[in-house]
């Protein structure tokens, strides 16, 4: 048996999980909040939510007394009490041979005490922190769903040479026409509503083209004809592989999914903790596969900036996702867990 941790913020982590566990019932079990009736055939354990009741979550709890080894451990709340009994238990009675945790450095050290090998899934930015550090020393191995080409030039060389770099964690992408005259812009489930004046502005600005916005986007009065919004939909894999070209943020899901389809990308950075957008964004920049910004530019900016991302070589977005993909890191883990199965005190 392996578990599966998937952490809740956007939708990156549970779409990962779901490729690399490919329906495997019999040894795969995903734990997680807020999966009840999304993981299809994939048994899942629903676990109480540790979120902090009105403020945004970000990870970190801001106590003073915390110690460096953890991120967030809050006093007093009773969902991280109910989440820790209920993944303890399971750890306890069902003794899996392994624990692929996405993200939680909280899980990561729980499932270590708990005598479970841990895979502990690295994503990007500066990831030097005490916590961090600790994780990635007790884990068996580090997954890193991006290309060795785009890690933060601060990774130790020792994490690094425990990391499977695996680009190609994305589903087969359809192939629809591409229509040269869409822009699709796409920021992930992560984060919050496009600023519609300053859209409305961009779209003014290109006549010519439609711009096509996936997820919420504030009010805006009097919007131009081409602007379309569309709010969340189900086939986002479609829209970006359709795009002449996409306009997002550097979520793992927006750029697998860029990558994937082949498309010209101006990437915007959104905040996260650990630099972690940034730093990929200006990784995707260095290697010539997006054009990448600080932040929203000026409307007047918008035509030479679609212009370039066009002109950037296909071949650095077609080399960025040469690595195992979700086929191999799966079976990665069967031996994984397999070997220290055989190996461990299983009595």
């Amino acid at each position: 048996m392996i578990g599966y941790y998937v952490h809740h913020q956007g939708a990156g982590h549970l779409a990962r999980a779901q490729a690399i566990a490919r329906g495997d019932a019999a040894r795969f079990t995903l734990l997680g909040t807020g999966l009840a009736g999304r993981t299809g055939p994939l048994p899942a354990i629903d676990l109480p939510d540790d979120r902090a009741v009105g403020r945004a979550f970000d990870g970190r709890d801001g106590a003073a007394d915390r110690p460096e080894a953890l991120h967030y451990a809050p006093l007093g709340h009773e969902g991280v009490r109910q989440r820790v009994a209920r993944i303890s238990h399971w750890i306890a009675t069902r003794r899996p041979a392994l624990m692929v945790v996405d993200v939680s450095v909280e899980v990561a050290m729980l499932a270590r005490l708990a005598a479970t090998p841990t895979v502990y899934v690295r994503l990007s930015g500066s990831r030097t922190d005490p916590a961090h550090l600790d994780a990635f020393r007790g884990a068996s191995a580090i997954l890193a769903p991006f290309h060795s080409d785009l890690d933060d030039p601060r990774t130790p060389d020792w994490v690094r040479a425990k990391t499977w770099y695996a680009p190609g964690l994305v589903e087969t992408m359809p192939d629809p026409a591409v229509d040269p005259a869409r822009v699709v812009m796409v920021f992930g489930a992560g984060g919050g509503d496009a600023d519609g004046a300053a859209l409305a502005e961009a779209a003014r600005r290109t006549p010519d083209l439609t711009w096509r916005v996936l997820g919420p986007m504030s009010p805006v009065t009097d919007p131009p004809s081409n602007l379309v919004v569309l709010g969340w939909v189900e086939d986002v894999a479609t829209e970006i592989a359709a795009a002449g070209v996409v306009v997002g943020s550097a979520g793992d899901g927006v750029v697998a999914g860029v990558l994937a389809a082949d498309r010209p990308f101006v990437c915007l950075p959104q905040s996260r903790p650990f630099d972690e957008q940034s730093s990929k964004a200006r990784a995707l920049a260095r290697a010539g596969a997006a054009i990448a910004l600080e932040a929203w530019p000026e409307a007047e900016a918008w035509p030479d900036l679609l212009t370039r991302a066009r002109a950037l070589s296909p071949t650095a977005r077609r080399h960025l996702l040469q690595g195992p993909d979700a086929a191999a890191i799966h079976d990665r883990l069967l031996q994984l867990a397999d070997a220290g199965d055989r190996s461990g005190d299983r009595a």
